[in-house]
């Protein structure tokens, strides 16, 4: 089930999402970059909150009201829980709070890792209370900040436009703000296409004023960061996937 006109990136917001599941307590959508979950500040172009109000429009007039359960990053696509009533977002939110919510990210990065499998085990802080950043979100490691954990598995090496890459399987064993994007740039391997995380910070504060440039694309390759919640699953209730987008595909070869 489709919802909205399909517009492309980067420069328009793209309302149009997936449905892959849904009952009377819960609504499982695949949401594409680079879709807002909900507006941020009056003015905003259409969110997913916004499409969702409109396609169970009946069930609120109804009493339903919307909880989004797991908040994705602009940029980064992929399974979205949304609670349709008090009681069922409270269940989420004690489930995500004990952490048995199990996730799974598809992550395409710059670089090879030597390793197959490896962790990143590094407690993540505000960068701007112990460095200068000139983003206020952005997060890095620093001893004092709060534990984090994220498993990553390599699915294939390969090349991305002319420059060395990797696909992974991210699972994150906490669920702090950034946390796979921060663990990756800590490790050497940022997401292809982070505007924050990537080779320059800049780039980020470059694009808010210009919107996407060649200069950019350049720089970044991709007008979104590579990353993609593909899987999603709480024991008893549901397991939900969502395939990777398109422009995630590696060469087995460098170019020449």
């Amino acid at each position: 089930m489709r919802w909205g006109p399909a517009r492309g990136l980067p420069v328009s917001n793209d309302p149009d999402f997936t449905v892959i599941d849904e009952t009377a307590d819960h609504i499982v959508v695949d949401k594409p970059a680079p879709l807002l979950v909900h507006p941020s500040v009056p003015g905003n172009p259409p969110t997913l909150l916004d499409g969702l109000a409109g396609l169970l429009a009946f069930e609120i007039a109804n009493g339903a009201t919307l909880s989004i359960i797991n908040r994705l990053d602009r940029e980064t696509s992929g399974v979205v829980l949304i609670a349709k009533g008090k009681t069922a977002a409270r269940r989420f939110g004690r489930a995500m709070e004990r952490r048995q919510f199990e996730k799974e990210y598809v992550a395409l990065v710059e670089g090879h890792p030597a390793a197959d499998d490896f962790e990143v085990d590094a407690p993540l802080r505000r960068a701007g209370e112990f460095e200068e950043s000139a983003i206020w979100v952005k997060q890095a490691v620093h001893p004092e900040g709060s534990p984090s954990s994220t498993q990553f598995s390599v699915v294939r090496r390969g090349w991305f436009r002319g420059r060395a890459a990797s696909l992974l399987r991210a699972r994150p064993r906490t669920g702090r703000m950034h946390q796979i994007r921060a663990h990756l740039n800590h490790a050497g391997y940022p997401l292809i296409g982070d505007k924050i995380y990537g080779p320059d910070e800049r780039c980020y504060l470059r694009f808010i004023e210009t919107g996407w440039t060649p200069e950019l694309h350049d720089v970044l390759l991709l007008p979104r960061q590579a990353l993609h919640c593909s899987r999603m699953r709480l024991p008893g209730v549901g397991d939900w996937t969502a395939p990777t987008p398109p422009g995630f595909e590696l060469d087995p070869r460098a170019s020449t």
